[in-house]
């Protein structure tokens, strides 16, 4: 055997209670698995390499449902915000605004419109068109595997632009090949971003009918829904239906109920997907285990101010007649891109930005700053917009614990990290979540016993997301795997220090290589992209 990992105590991916074992990797797979090795009598895999347990869980590689590591993991082959973790897969292409497909003025577009998530771009040679070239771009070697999702607020930019209306039968004819393009060269399935423009100015029969291509390859819909504020329950049950009469998977992205409208009431969102689910739809759904967001400060504006794309956008802002009305929806009506509720710029933290002479507003909330400067929190706000050019990402304290820890007992819910790695302050969700589930939801408060928090991370998403090989520890499966110390497991990362190291993961491995080892992450690039398995 190239590896044997000695007395460890599997959690195997399926909730099943754990058992001591010998684990032997050979070729990049798991090929034996000897129970009770220890146990006097009993034959012991020999290796190369022998990995003394000594106390350790085993666990398959843990997977995030929702990553923007779209360009992370080109820029930066170390990547520990994931590795470290003991995340080995991650799905990209999310919230309906990613880098493929696109043609020339797309993907300048898209990279202007997601500055805030991912930079700008401007290290990293776009190398790429289609969602095939840039799977292919990742099997040149990367730190973790990546699956991609075909991002329809993507597609509709190059098909219709940044107007606000159905597209035409010509245009939709456009949407639907890219999409099965996309689907052909590998991808997943498709996300939407509803609450980001212009992939929310596409009415629901037109997202039936993408849905309906990607239901064709066996993939899913992923949407980052219209509402996760005033009426969100709507919004869910909106996805419910528009899936239903696609005939499509649906796996709700970040499954949340935030603000204070919806303070208590996950039992009611939990209600719907239950009797959804007992009717024979499919739904999956993800969370990360905190109670604030994280997005850019540009997303809580109405989308009709989107509307022609960014350079009108700065035109509107920079009018003092069309930038008070843009205040007006925003701070006493509900924008649509805050959810339908009216702004409170005390929830409001600016977590990143761009220009670096704005650095002294990182950290404090859009109240605090325009307290310190004796203005309107708007006038505050609108400066950041205008000088940043649109890049400033935020920290929005919207949700509740209760919430939090009802949704992730579901049986359908599964970890997905939501992690923006840009910003001079990120969320601590994109350095913690998987620790954070193991450490302080699984071990210190019992929300979940740690063989379901292990099928939550690993066995659930692989289903979703079709792998016949992965998410297990099982013979024959890929050795992409797991050592932690149940007893100490903790997320590092804090609000005041988001980019520290989580403890208590030892070891992590891809295809039988180890990534990280002895705490330290190795120059080892085992990452490859992950392509949908054919129906």
């Amino acid at each position: 055997m190239d590896l044997v990992i000695r007395d460890a105590t599997v959690i195997d991916g399926t909730a099943a209670p754990s058992y001591r074992a010998d684990v032997a990797v050979r070729d990049g797979r798991v090929v034996e698995i000897v129970k009770e090795a220890a146990a006097a009598g009993r034959r012991r895999p020999s290796g190369t390499r022998v990995v003394e347990a000594d106390g350790l869980a085993l666990s398959p590689g843990f997977i995030d449902m929702h990553a923007h590591s779209d360009l992370a993991l080109l820029r930066d082959p170390d990547h520990s915000a994931k590795a470290a973790q003991g995340v080995t897969l991650e799905v990209l292409g999310q919230d309906g605004l990613s880098y493929a497909p696109v043609d020339e003025r797309t993907l300048a577009e898209v990279r202007r419109t997601i500055t805030g998530w991912n930079g700008d771009g401007e290290d990293i040679a776009f190398d790429w068109r289609t969602v095939g070239e840039y799977l292919d771009r990742l099997d040149r070697g990367v730190a973790v595997n990546a699956a991609y999702l075909v991002p329809q607020g993507t597609v509709r930019m190059q098909a219709v632009g940044w107007e606000d209306r159905p597209a035409t039968p010509e245009e939709l004819v456009h949407m639907r090949r890219l999409v099965a393009e996309g689907m052909e060269q590998g991808a997943v399935g498709m996300s939407s971003g509803l609450t980001y423009t212009p992939g929310m100015y596409a009415p629901d029969a037109e997202l039936t009918e993408l849905c309906r291509v990607v239901a064709r390859y066996g993939g899913y819909y992923c949407p980052h829904h219209r509402s996760y504020g005033a009426g969100a329950l709507e919004a869910y049950e909106e996805m419910v239906a528009l899936t239903t009469e696609a005939g499509c998977a649906l796996h709700l992205a970040h499954a949340t109920m935030n603000f204070g409208v919806n303070k208590g009431r996950a039992p009611e969102l939990l209600g719907l997907l239950d009797r959804a689910l007992d009717g024979g739809a499919d739904i999956t759904l993800d969370t990360y285990p905190y109670t604030p967001g994280c997005t850019t400060l540009v997303a809580m504006l109405p989308s009709w101010a989107n509307e022609g794309g960014p350079e009108a956008l700065l035109a509107r802002l920079a009018e003092p007649e069309s930038a008070e009305r843009i205040r007006y929806v925003l701070e006493e009506v509900g924008a649509d891109g805050c959810h339908g509720v009216p702004i409170e710029w005390d929830t409001i933290e600016i977590s990143g930005v761009t220009n670096p002479e704005l650095a002294g507003y990182v950290g404090k909330t859009v109240a605090q700053s325009a307290d310190e400067r004796a203005e309107l929190p708007w006038t505050t706000a609108r400066r950041l917009l205008v000088e940043d050019r649109l890049g400033s990402t935020i920290l929005q304290h919207v949700g509740h614990e209760d919430n939090v820890r009802a949704i992730m007992r579901h049986r359908v819910h599964t970890g997905g990290s939501d992690g923006i790695l840009q910003g001079d302050k990120p969320h601590p969700r994109a350095y913690g979540t998987f620790p954070q589930y193991l450490g302080r939801y699984a071990r210190e408060l019992g929300v979940l016993s740690l063989e379901e928090c292990v099928a939550h991370l690993t066995g659930r998403p692989a289903a979703r997301l079709r792998l016949p090989d992965r998410g297990l520890v099982r013979e024959g499966y890929r050795a992409d795997l797991v050592l932690f110390d149940p007893r100490t497991v903790a997320a590092g990362s804090t609000f005041e220090k988001p980019r520290t190291l989580p403890v208590g993961i030892p070891h992590v491995l891809i295809d039988g290589r180890f990534v990280i080892e002895d705490g330290r992450r190795t120059d080892v690039l085992a990452g490859r992209s992950v392509r949908r398995t054919p129906c």
